[in-house]
């Protein structure tokens, strides 16, 4: 490139970045963010609405459980290749008309999940759902992110961290409360008047800032698609199945965690060299984009784990329904809007960085609590630390979202926001395969230490047996009695183990969250109006 051609290029590109800084949406910021936020929640409740009617799933279509499972795999592996492409895509196609297009087709695999007669059926109509829902997410934090002032972004922020992080929480309730009083298929038929609805406010008030409407088509990076889409395709569904399938004692799971790395390795490596990437991995370059995408999966390991392990402890160890257990979790979400109420008003005049720690403390102290529990507990231990964590997610997930884009230029905002997404999944992923392995392991573990005490030389236990095996022998008979009392007694040492298992997943998560407060120092402090400048 010429010194002349640089020059003008560099001016070009400055101009772009002042324009798109000084536009501002014709139609009010908050019907805009009503608009994509509809799809969004909507979007987002579907990762977790369906888990809770697997089994009715499964029954109603002569499937077993685990087959069942794929219900959610194929949604997931498909969800997760386009998240971060949707950044290419919006250029190429045009944003509003790929959002729209993307509601369009989520509203209507929908339907098709309704209708299905079999799981063949099923699968495939969840993949087009995952297709569509995958970019709703990213394209609706570029469009708040762009529809709000750089001194507004708290505000939109704290609005999308309402459907990100609440929708999980309460599409376990939602689900269940559907499938019980209605049929599983109704999981997805209600999302259809919710899409038609959030079709016709996008299309009234969403539009295209002008960098978009004016972006160069470029070839299409075919090669790095391929490669993207192999490394997470194989990598989604080895977080998925690896639990199940006993890791790498599974033959297939060897071949696709090698495959996982050689893909990772080889997109990295040819989007880093492409001109025309599918993915902008360059952006990582930015100091707080970088640490804030690190931080992010670790919010997304703790925030999906503790939904996954809380369910397991209520249903399987404290003998919950499944609708009384997501009661038990729901208050999470009350705690999260309240505190993204708060702090969406507080952003401007306190520093970030204190918001991002002290909600880092706090859920350390939310799940340390969890590590407390006992099989002894009311629902009030459950909900009171819920309530706070939720609170610790609202002064993480605001301020943390608006430092990480806050020095990228409004031309990277799309791109951010899907490698910012796509991370906070694969965090989720990757937290519920290590604690679900691990409460497996521990427990094993635990139960070895504890069935050591089971011995005649142990007074205690001598003392129980003898009490189980009088109350039996009046009903049973002595010989009876005697098997009976063991298997009451290894029953309770079971339980005991796998609650001993639990604690120390949530004592872990709370370790993990204080680790997480040292990486919010490098941050560097936003101000109240974004710099158009380029990545340092």
């Amino acid at each position: 490139m010429t010194a002349n051609t640089a020059k003008k290029s560099s001016v070009r590109g400055a101009n772009i970045g002042n324009f798109t800084q000084s536009w501002q949406p014709s139609a009010n910021p908050w019907l805009i963010a009503v608009s994509v936020m509809l799809a969004t929640f909507m979007e987002v409740l579907d990762t977790s609405i369906a888990n809770v009617a697997l089994p009715h799933i499964a029954g109603n279509l002569s499937a077993s459980i685990d087959e069942s499972m794929w219900v959610l795999t194929s949604y997931l592996v498909s969800n997760a290749i386009i998240l971060p492409a949707t950044g290419w895509l919006s250029n190429f196609f045009g944003r509003k008309r790929f959002l729209m297009a993307c509601i369009v087709l989520f509203t209507l695999s929908s339907l098709a999940c309704g209708f299905a007669m079999n799981l063949g059926m099923l699968v495939f109509a969840r993949i087009i759902q995952g297709a569509g829902g995958g970019a709703l997410q990213p394209i609706a934090q570029a469009i708040l992110l762009e529809s709000f002032p750089p001194a507004r972004r708290g505000a939109a922020m704290a609005v999308f961290g309402l459907g990100v992080v609440v929708a999980p929480i309460i599409g376990p309730t939602l689900g269940g409360w559907i499938t019980d009083n209605y049929s599983w298929r109704w999981v997805f038929y209600i999302n259809f008047p919710v899409g038609v609805l959030a079709i016709l406010m996008t299309q009234a008030f969403v539009e295209d800032p002008p960098y978009i409407k004016k972006s160069v088509h470029g070839r299409v990076d075919y090669v790095g698609f391929g490669l993207m889409a192999i490394w997470l395709a194989t990598l989604q569904i080895l977080l998925d199945k690896g639990q199940q399938e006993d890791w790498f004692a599974a033959i297939w799971i060897r071949w696709f965690a090698f495959l996982s790395v050689i893909s990772m390795i080889a997109f990295i490596l040819w989007e880093l060299r492409s001109r025309e990437p599918i993915v902008n991995l360059r952006i990582l370059t930015n100091r707080n984009f970088a640490f804030g995408t690190l931080l992010i999966t670790m919010v997304g390991m703790v925030l999906y784990s503790t939904l996954a392990l809380l369910p397991l402890f209520l249903q399987n160890l404290m003998g919950y329904p499944a609708l009384q257990s997501g009661m038990a979790i729901s208050p999470r979400g009350l705690g999260a809007m309240l505190s993204m109420i708060i702090v969406g008003r507080v952003i401007g005049l306190v520093d970030n960085r204190f918001l991002i720690g002290g909600g880092f403390a706090i859920l350390a102290f939310s799940v340390f609590s969890l590590g407390h529990i006992n099989l002894d507990i009311g629902m009030a231990s459950v909900v009171w630390p819920n309530i706070i964590n939720g609170l610790a997610m609202g002064f993480i997930f605001v301020p943390l979202s608006t430092m990480a884009m806050g020095t990228l230029p409004n031309e990277q905002i799309g791109n951010a926001t899907g490698i910012f997404n796509l991370m906070r999944n694969i965090g989720g992923s990757i937290g519920i395969s290590v604690v679900t392995t691990l409460l497996s392991r521990s427990a094993q573990i635990h139960q070895a230490i504890l069935v050591s005490h089971l011995t005649p030389y142990d007074p205690e236990f001598q003392q129980r047996l003898h009490v189980l095996q009088g109350t039996l022998t009046s009903q049973v008979g002595p010989v009876a009695a005697v098997q009976g009392a063991y298997g009451m007694i290894y029953g309770t040492l079971v339980k005991q183990a796998t609650l001993l298992a639990f604690v120390d997943n949530f004592r872990l998560m709370s370790l993990l969250c204080l680790l997480c407060i040292p990486l919010v120092l490098p941050l560097k402090k936003v101000g109240r109006r974004s710099s158009p400048s380029a990545l340092h």
